[in-house]
């Protein structure tokens, strides 16, 4: 909660605007029942209509001063409270932008959604409510123990017996309350990991008829769901009849109480009418109390579970050399004395030339688990030269393309581009060196122009030119709107192929320096294939290209090729050469193509 603090007191001069506004409107509401015991205790037996009528008219104006402070007040803390959630939404999205992959792996897609949505929602109604009733009730029942003193002073220690109980059974529940909510939420991440999984592979679920499969696994994660829903939301829904039934015992103490001190002559009719009214004020403040407490729970287990993302480290920081040294990283020993790159292409041409490593692996390892997946990996890439990387599934070729991108950092070795490691190359310098099209890579419900643009300045020339060297360009134009025609969600209104195509387009459409093919041209025929290489080969022969492939013909032409089996490198060369020296290259080769070159 601390977090949540230290965003609030950048409203605090709205909040300190919207204090005064809801005590001044409290207090206006407790001078009501007061005025209205002066009335019937010394008014009424004047006979005096013009006093009569001046309280009457006091009464009228505290009722509307009251309304209108409260109204207002309520309205800041309205604003207040949707002014901190948009702030906590922004760092929350921000943070997670950033997150290495690694670390979105743990806190997992769904659950990392539902602090997006459900847990700033929790948060946001938490705070209005402190906002609002979180000011008023405290003022309403110690004012209105004051004003019940100030009437009668025994009749209120009656009251007050009933404080204790209430105290007693707010605390135990809330208490147990804010472990229920956080176990819910937990339960809710699952729910929605189920509902993400089922919504993405609706089509997958048709085809296998695994309906009825998927049916029972969203039953059971719903029931878990429901079941810690239910057992929270009785938890906390004890309080009010618990407090109900109190109040209301206490309140026929004070009516006994009152009868009996005005048949005494120690009170008057009009004192115990105002003290009854008071009396529901404190009520009401005390049921508002325990309706404070369960969003409380609810809003601080959800504020938990942001600041456990807001909390978390960058891993994928930018390292200089001394602090690598310190880590005793054996990579600082070979790029001591280098100048961090700057925010333009110069800073790697005067690294690297063209008869020096460009892309440098180094006895790379990584493993997403305890099981490695890449195992000590060695290879050099000279600039504007393309690497193929083939090999079967499983073998850790798109594992490759991520440490390259530096979505995850390798468990040993160091990864170089243009002689410096990339752990010392700025996120945002090293990430725009790419054009990239992944496995499962996503359009969006827009444009076709907007789809190949992604929010970057680039010409209508530029974009046109990527899509005719993706081989988009025909099957654009023969859409009713050309560029401007609209996608459905995920491209759901494209084939395979061209959905490839237009991935392929939006990477070419800034001129990487390197570009990375990951399985691209999979739902792409073999012409089409064909077309694609030699564009991509005559418009940027000065980009690095990194091609992962199933097939032999998208790496043939590759200056160097890999071979990867269970995460390590069995053979590498150029096509000719792994013919001759690798069987399993050969057997694939021969398997697709006959051993031959397609163009």
């Amino acid at each position: 909660m601390k977090r949540l603090w230290r965003y609030l007191r950048d409203c605090r001069s709205s909040i300190a605007a919207g204090t005064v506004f809801k005590i001044v409107g409290t207090i206006m509401d407790l001078f009501i029942p007061y005025v209205l015991a002066h009335i019937l205790n010394d008014v009424v037996e004047t006979k005096d209509l013009t006093k009569v009528l001046f309280w009457g008219g006091m009464m009228l104006v505290f009722s509307v001063l009251a309304v209108t402070f409260n109204v207002i007040a309520n309205r800041v803390a309205s604003a207040v409270a949707s002014d901190t959630t948009q702030r906590i939404r922004h760092d929350l999205f921000a943070r997670i932008s950033y997150l290495s992959s690694r670390q979105t792996d743990r806190l997992t897609i769904a659950s990392l959604e539902s602090r997006l949505t459900s847990d700033t929602y929790n948060v946001n109604q938490m705070i209005g409510m402190m906002l609002r009733l979180g000011i008023r009730a405290p003022i309403l029942i110690v004012g209105g123990v004051a004003m019940t003193l100030i009437l009668d002073p025994l009749l209120t220690l009656v009251m007050l017996l009933t404080l204790p109980f209430i105290y007693v059974i707010v605390r135990r529940t809330s208490l147990s309350g804010i472990p229920l909510y956080t176990l819910l939420q937990k339960k809710n991440d699952e729910f929605t990991r189920v509902v993400r999984e089922d919504a993405a592979g609706i089509r997958v679920i048709k085809a296998l008829s695994k309906g009825e499969y998927e049916k029972a696994r969203f039953d059971a994660a719903n029931r878990e769901a429901v079941a810690v829903e239910k057992k929270a939301g009785i938890t906390m829904a004890r309080i009010n009849p618990i407090m109900t039934f109190i109040l209301n015992a206490g309140m026929c103490a004070v009516i006994a109480a009152g009868a009996f001190f005005v048949m005494r002559g120690k009170s008057e009719a009009g004192t115990i009418i105002a003290f009854m009214s008071y009396f529901t004020i404190i009520a009401n403040a005390l049921i508002n109390v325990s309706r404070i407490f369960v969003n409380f729970s609810k809003g601080s287990a959800s504020m938990g579970r942001i600041d456990e993302v807001l909390s978390e480290d960058y891993e994928l920081s930018v390292a200089d050399d001394a602090d690598r040294a310190a880590n005793g990283d054996k990579a600082a020993d070979s790029s001591a004395g280098r100048e961090p790159y700057g925010s333009g292409k110069e800073g790697l041409e005067d690294e690297a030339g063209e008869d020096v490593p460009f892309i440098e692996f180094r006895n790379v390892s990584f493993g997403y688990g305890k099981t490695p997946v890449l195992k000590n990996i060695s290879f050099t890439l000279k600039r504007h030269g393309t690497l193929g990387i083939i090999g079967e599934t499983g073998s850790g070729k798109s594992t490759l393309i991520n440490l390259l991108m530096r979505f995850y950092d390798a468990d040993e070795g160091e990864i170089l581009i243009g002689g410096k490691d990339i752990r010392e190359i700025p996120t945002a310098r090293l990430r725009a060196m790419f054009g990239v099209v992944f496995q499962n890579d996503f359009l969006f419900a827009d444009t076709i122009r907007e789809n190949i643009r992604f929010g970057r300045e680039i010409s209508d020339e530029a974009m046109e030119n990527a899509a005719r060297d993706a081989q988009a360009a025909g099957f654009i134009a023969g859409r009713p709107d050309g560029y401007d025609d609209s996608l459905a969600i995920k491209g759901a209104n494209l084939s395979g192929g061209q959905r490839q195509r237009l991935l392929i387009a939006r990477a070419l459409a800034a001129d990487p320096e390197i570009l990375v093919l990951d399985d691209s041209s999979s739902a792409l025929d073999y012409k089409t294939d064909s077309l694609l290489r030699a564009a991509i080969a005559h418009r940027l022969s000065r980009t690095t290209a990194v091609i992962v492939a199933q097939r032999v013909s998208s790496v043939a032409h590759a200056d160097r090729i890999l071979v990867l089996s269970e995460g390590r490198i069995s053979a590498c060369g150029r096509h000719e050469e792994l013919l001759e020296r690798s069987s399993a290259y050969r057997e694939i080769s021969e398997s697709q193509m006959g051993g031959a070159i397609l163009d």
